[in-house]
């Protein structure tokens, strides 16, 4: 359940807004593919009548965001935690937000099995991202606009957002190459990651 708060948010990338402390957390994060040594990401979300907050804490202790000058393809390569919403009819597109620990975004729109357009952007003046690093790992905190998500076809004032709760997490391995683990809040199928199926996706509920 995603509770109400009165007012706005203020988006640090720290989440230091008194709010949050209202919000519900989730925990239940899976990696059954290579479960042993799964460290912890916690998701809140919080509605107001015109936004949908996020934030995001999550443990790392190898934190790594490589600069190659690529813009926000950067964060293909970059520990990162992702949303991505669908609307109720799978054949339209669905959108992905995917945000490192630096508060890059690579942003697309999708259609399920078909294609990814990378080069597509959420409307910049509908969304808000900010990141922050500490001794325990990083955290992303953002807002939406509902009237984005409204133009996009994926809220229809009915109180369910269809949601899917992702996070790549890159590692070195003991022979020093880098390694990734996919974390998901679901599961579509245990025996390979895909994130971009309509099965991996859960529903949040915003508080009436």
């Amino acid at each position: 359940m995603v509770k109400k708060t009165d007012g706005p948010i203020s988006v640090t990338g720290n989440g230091t807004d008194k709010a949050w402390e209202n919000a519900n957390v989730l925990t239940e994060f899976l990696h059954p593919w290579e479960p042993e040594g799964l460290p912890t990401t916690t998701f809140r979300a919080l509605s107001s009548k015109t936004h949908l907050y996020f934030l995001y804490h999550v443990e790392d202790d190898q934190i790594i965001t490589p600069q190659g000058n690529l813009g926000e393809m950067d964060t293909v390569k970059s520990d990162r935690v992702e949303i991505f919403f669908k609307s109720t009819d799978e054949k339209k597109p669905y959108y992905s937000l995917e945000m490192d620990a630096l508060g890059r975004c690579l942003d697309s729109e999708g259609i399920f099995s078909k294609k990814i357009d990378i080069d597509w952007d959420w409307p910049k003046s509908d969304f808000i991202l900010k990141a922050s690093q500490n001794e325990e790992g990083y955290i992303v905190e953002g807002s939406i606009s509902f009237a984005s998500l409204r133009r996009l076809g994926i809220y229809q004032n009915d109180g369910i957002l269809n949601a899917g709760l992702y996070r790549g997490e890159y590692y070195h391995k003991d022979d020093g190459e880098i390694a990734i683990k996919w974390i998901s809040w679901v599961v579509s199928n245990p025996e390979k990651p895909n994130f971009h199926v309509p099965n991996s996706f859960g529903v949040l509920k915003l508080e009436n």
